[in-house]
């Protein structure tokens, strides 16, 4: 087998980085999708807010309103250039995600408020049915590193804390 690689002008300057996860669309299912997704941001040395909400707030509308009875739903990570891409696939096509305004009372429905406030785009992707992606991009800046004093230590086994709001 030959191989051949691109010439050193053809090469990009920030690598094309990819993760993915299927997960159960379950409330464990979308707090897993959120660690994960923040142990992978932090190998990757991006920042991890709001990524992080992001993907927590996605992963819990593909758990609560697109939960169908053995299908999981996909979360996916991709860097390019200095553009972070959040996509969460669920199996619910003809059901869109819509914006609300909830009463000040209420405990749910400002989930896509805040993806609209914290991405700088976001939107939804149909197909190949029965599926749908909710996306979400951020712009990131390399030279925030994110805070290591959390990370998980694989000798004691830990996934990191995080302060509840």
């Amino acid at each position: 087998m030959i191989q051949k690689t691109a010439a050193p002008e053809a090469r990009l300057d920030h690598p094309i980085r990819n993760f993915s996860v299927q997960l159960s669309p379950t409330p464990r299912g979308a707090r897993l999708a959120r660690l994960l997704a923040t142990e992978q941001l932090r190998s990757w040395e991006l920042p991890l807010d709001p990524a992080r909400q992001l993907v927590a707030e996605l992963a819990a509308n593909a758990a609560t309103h697109s939960r169908v009875r053995g299908r999981d739903f996909r979360l996916a990570l991709y860097v390019v250039g200095d553009t972070l891409r959040i996509e969460v696939t669920d199996t619910c096509g003809d059901r869109l995600p819509r914006p609300q305004d909830p009463a000040p009372d209420s405990e749910s429905g400002r989930g896509l408020v805040l993806v609209e406030a914290l991405a700088d785009r976001w939107g939804v992707t149909l197909g190949p049915y029965p599926r749908k992606t909710v996306w979400a991009e951020v712009n990131v800046v390399r030279d925030q590193v994110p805070d290591r004093g959390n990370a998980s230590s694989g000798a004691r086994g830990a996934l990191p804390k995080e302060t509840r709001g």
